[in-house]
């Protein structure tokens, strides 16, 4: 039975959702918002209550990875996690948690991911702290995970900060946004040296020549987006330029960005403004920029995740068109939504052929635009 590709589960760009959203809202002021986000969010709640297995889990070849976002997306959507779905969710991922403090399947190759996930599921569940044990040791797990001098790499390694499969053997961008969002969900300040290892990957994964990255791969491509990894030689799931630059795309831009404010980078910097400009360059909800319809519901949810944490409800395209983001992913999932309230992309690859999986992403994504 084939494991999750969690990262691209592009998709298993979302948690980060890791963080609590707050009360931003915007959808609700424009008038072509065409439908209501609670209704969708029930709706779409609905289906999963009837998708999820007797053991509490949903899609659970995946481990905990797939039944952990659907928890998450439904907490973050103001459910209980008292609510019997979320309860038998919940219970299910605990099954998972190992005694290193990761939270997976046993003998899998998405440990990052699957701990990741489910740190975002029992960290919204955890207000009346019954979770605080497994999420400290989730924890310390994490930060063991990460490449750095205790591994044999230094600052000058492109490997040094990031995080990744482990079966691969080189870390990536995806799995280091996720690993971003679970560890500032788990109260890792900006300045943790975690997360300002985390950092250097992540800039050099930016086509964007700095004192932060000095490969030769922006200068080849100098549009101030992200691509999947600088590691082992550098690599782009949108593919290479003719000249070998790697081309930039739209979920792991939105990954970079969320990453980079989660460490602390100021919206002033340049790699932040960099990334902006391409997204504005890039604005559309129809697609995965780059990469077409391949892991579209991963690129919503980090869409919306990335966006909030900018802290702007607007956007300005490049023909000068000002987006309510909001509005436009309310619309963009409203107009996707089958009539048993779930979501499915007929691009399956990273299995969003699984309507639990992107069903749950969708939630995550509309989270972000609650009132």
């Amino acid at each position: 039975m084939r494991q999750l590709r969690l990262d691209m589960i592009l998709a298993v760009a979302t948690a980060l959702a890791a963080l609590s959203p707050p009360s931003l809202a915007r959808a609700a002021e424009t008038a072509a918002a065409p439908a209501n986000v609670g209704a969708l969010v029930d709706s779409g709640i609905a289906f999963l209550r009837g998708a999820q297995q007797a053991d509490g889990s949903f899609t659970p070849q995946t481990g905990p990875a797939v039944t952990a976002l659907v928890a998450a997306g439904m907490l973050e959507n103001g459910r209980s996690p008292d609510e019997p779905t979320v309860a038998k969710a919940l219970k299910f991922v605990e099954k998972f948690v190992q005694p290193d403090g990761g939270i997976y399947q046993e003998g899998s190759t998405h440990r990052n991911y699957e701990t990741c996930l489910s740190i975002m599921a029992l960290a919204a569940a955890n207000a009346d702290g019954r979770y605080d044990k497994q999420l400290a040791a989730a924890h310390g797990f994490l930060k063991d995970l990460q490449w750095d001098d205790g591994d044999g790499h230094d600052p000058s390694s492109d490997c040094y900060g990031g995080f990744g499969y482990g079966s691969h053997k080189r870390p990536d961008l995806s799995n280091t946004a996720f690993a971003a969002e679970a560890l500032t969900t788990l109260g890792a300040e900006a300045d943790d040296e975690t997360m300002q290892r985390l950092l250097a990957f992540v800039s050099k994964c930016q086509n964007l020549e700095s004192e932060h990255n000095q490969s030769k791969f922006p200068a080849l491509n100098p549009d101030g987006g992200f691509y999947y990894t600088i590691a082992a030689g550098g690599s782009s799931q949108a593919g290479s330029l003719p000249n070998g630059g790697l081309r930039s795309y739209g979920s792991m831009t939105y990954a970079g960005l969320k990453s980079m404010i989660f460490a602390g980078v100021d919206p002033g910097d340049k790699r932040v403004k960099a990334a902006v400009e391409w997204i504005a360059q890039h604005y559309t909800l129809d697609e995965n920029p780059g990469m077409g319809q391949q892991g579209y519901y991963y690129y919503l949810q980090t869409f919306a995740k990335a966006l909030d944490v900018l802290g702007e409800s607007t956007l300005t395209d490049a023909s000068g068109a000002k987006h309510d983001w909001r509005a436009d992913l309310v619309a963009a999932v409203a107009e996707r939504q089958r009539a048993d309230g779930s979501w499915l992309n007929e691009n399956d690859r990273w299995l969003e052929g699984d309507p639990n999986l992107v069903t749950g992403y969708v939630l995550l994504a509309l989270s972000h635009c609650r009132e």
